[in-house]
């Protein structure tokens, strides 16, 4: 527990909505979080919080740290119009059923992760646990990388992405991305030796072959590799032909980054490839203190909890990775609306989350909950 336990602190239902309302209005791509991150800072003064951003631009509200309560704040690039619609059984974008009829909030990152760190917000502030709202989550987890190797670790975990209000996710896949570069001599293209773009595309189609699945093998205990991005042609000089193609490999829990990187390279014969550092998997208990004050919280707002795991990765993996702490991810939203053009997040699904999120915070620093 933190040295410096802040006193709990009301938050009306209308100062939460707005909260949400105002960070899903500002625009917050990754590189581009601090009026986000300010607006934050300015929620947890207004109720006698201390926060600040750090170095990194991560919102740090230390409190009592029987739980930390952490999510990204930004976002990927995208415009959807900030406005809150009445689902109507007749709107063909309430593609979701049960929005009928309810205040739906459309804006991006409504859902990732701006619904989930503005619920954390008020749970926070409202139970008097820690809070962070990291950064760059959307592409190298820079803040979650800061955190961990600056903070010591909190007593529990909750990091928040979209579950949906009864979705307790427990395991994602980790992450390995690698770029591949090859060269070859130049020649004329009636020549039948293969040129370095061949050679890229043919350790590829390799790499494929050594992680096929079993099709009814479920993709979280699959390692899915992809392709990302490739470049090449003739070099300026016209001496050479050049090829770089970066890759992404999803790695499910019973692998290993190690592992995994060993086999694609025992299929390389001409070229190099250069890895990124990878991101562990991670698959947690469901019967940790946190995953049972969930599943307690989510009853007790007369719902059925269902325990989730992702074939993605988040910045849970790195929290994992490097803090021995029970640990769950959840935050409100639908996560198929992840990034897309629809993106958008029922109102009182929001509010739901919230009293779940304060009732698990309660339950983790001690309390009747």
């Amino acid at each position: 527990m933190s040295a410096s336990v802040t006193e709990p602190a009301n938050v009306s239902l209308d100062e939460a909505r707005q909260l949400l309302t105002d960070l899903v209005s500002i625009p917050s791509p990754t590189g581009e979080e601090r009026k986000a991150a300010e607006r934050l800072v300015a929620f947890f003064e207004l109720h006698d919080r201390e926060a600040w951003i750090d170095e990194v631009g991560n919102v740090r509200a230390p409190a009592d740290d029987s739980a930390l309560l952490t999510s990204h704040v930004d976002t990927v690039p995208g415009e959807i119009p900030v406005e809150v619609r009445t689902a109507d059984e007749d709107d063909v974008e309430a593609e979701v059923a049960s929005e009928t009829g309810e205040d739906v909030l459309w804006g991006r990152g409504s859902v990732d992760a701006t619904g989930p760190l503005a619920a954390m917000a008020v749970a926070a502030v409202r139970t008097g646990v820690s809070f962070v709202g990291v950064v760059g989550e959307e592409t190298n987890s820079r803040g979650a990388r800061h955190l961990v190797a600056e903070r010591e670790k909190p007593d529990a975990v909750v990091n928040g992405e979209p579950s949906g209000a009864t979705g307790i996710t427990l395991g994602y896949r980790g992450f390995l991305a690698g770029t591949y570069v090859a060269t070859s001599e130049s020649g004329h293209t009636s020549r039948p030796e293969p040129n370095a773009i061949q050679h890229a595309t043919e350790w590829w189609t390799s790499v494929e072959g050594a992680f096929e699945n079993d099709e009814y093998q479920a993709v979280f205990e699959r390692v899915t590799a992809k392709p990302v991005d490739m470049d090449g042609g003739i070099s300026d000089d016209g001496l050479s032909v050049e090829a770089t193609l970066d890759v992404q490999l999803r790695i499910p829990p019973s692998l290993d980054a190690e592992s995994v990187r060993e086999t694609a390279e025992a299929e390389l014969e001409i070229g190099t490839v250069s890895w990124a550092e990878p991101i562990p998997p991670v698959m947690e208990s469901p019967r940790t203190e946190a995953a049972r004050a969930f599943r307690a919280a989510i009853r007790k707002e007369g719902a059925d909890p269902r325990l989730l795991r992702k074939t993605g990765t988040s910045d849970m993996n790195l929290y994992a990775g490097a803090w021995d702490c029970p640990m769950v991810t959840y935050g409100p939203g639908n996560s198929d609306l992840d990034h897309a053009p629809d993106e958008r997040l029922s109102l009182s699904e929001y509010d739901q989350s919230v009293k779940i999120l304060e009732r698990v915070a309660t339950t983790l620093a001690g309390g009747e909950e």
